[in-house]
């Protein structure tokens, strides 16, 4: 076990100051058969985030730890990750959210489903090949008209949930059924293409919607409500899903 402390920026935080373990599952293809777990002991603020302490580790500690991180604001999706057993954002999630107590222990591992490139590192290529498959980007043959594609409140209101997906693969990662069929598209890829199927300027729906109707589509999904509770961004994903299944239905009947 090492130990280090997160330098206090102001009283308030020096008041908040607690002692936690940091137990991090870690893995070098190049040296480890298997993970296994390195406990590290830090000094940190209750106000402080999970990044926060992961960056103090891999910055003042053990600089060989390795995983994803970019914004840290909760927008870029980098750093999803297993925290006390469930898929959060490091860079979203509050010590004082985690922990209860001075000398408590938070867990961090890496979301799964996916290959393991390295400690917290995961292979994210599977995820974003689901993603291209439904074609997420905007289609439209139509002639274009003088000023742009007019889209009313109503109909904008529609979509507005699926906008918000930032694709951190928190919700296609807690799925068990991705967990144990790759194949599968996964909650992330059916709420971005449910953001085009809704979009009234778009004229893809109908491929989309035999995308979703394939066997690595909508109807893999065993409605567990996992992805919705693992979304850092609040999105209801369940309940997305099965809007897609019903416009499939609608579809075919």
């Amino acid at each position: 076990m090492t130990q280090a402390q997160i330098t206090p920026s102001t009283p308030a935080t020096v008041a908040a100051m607690m002692t936690l373990k940091v137990k991090v599952l870690r893995f070098d293809p190049e040296k480890d058969k298997k993970a296994h777990w390195v406990t590290y002991e830090v000094e940190a603020s209750a106000a402080d985030r999970v990044l926060d302490v992961i960056n103090h580790v891999k910055w003042y500690m053990d600089p060989s730890l390795t995983f994803r991180r970019s914004c840290a604001h909760g927008i870029c999706g980098s750093d999803a990750m297993l925290i006390n057993g469930r898929n959060r954002l490091a860079c979203k999630t509050l010590l004082r959210d985690v922990v209860k107590k001075s000398g408590d222990t938070i867990t961090v591992e890496p979301i799964r489903g996916l290959k393991v490139e390295k400690d917290l590192l995961v292979d994210m290529e599977p995820f974003f090949d689901s993603y291209k498959a439904i074609m997420p980007y905007f289609i439209n043959e139509s002639p274009e008209p003088a000023a742009e594609r007019i889209q009313s409140p109503e109909l904008a209101e529609r979509m507005a949930h699926s906008s918000n997906c930032i694709l951190c693969a928190c919700c296609t990662t807690s799925c068990p059924i991705f967990w144990v069929n790759g194949s599968y598209l996964g909650p992330a890829s059916i709420v971005q293409a449910h953001r085009f199927i809704f979009d009234s300027r778009d004229e893809a729906t109908q491929q989309r919607l035999n995308i979703m109707n394939q066997n690595t589509g909508v109807w893999r999904c065993r409605t567990a409500y996992n992805c919705t509770e693992a979304c850092p961004r609040d999105i209801p994903i369940t309940q997305l899903i099965e809007e897609v299944k019903r416009a499939v239905m609608y579809q075919q009947a």
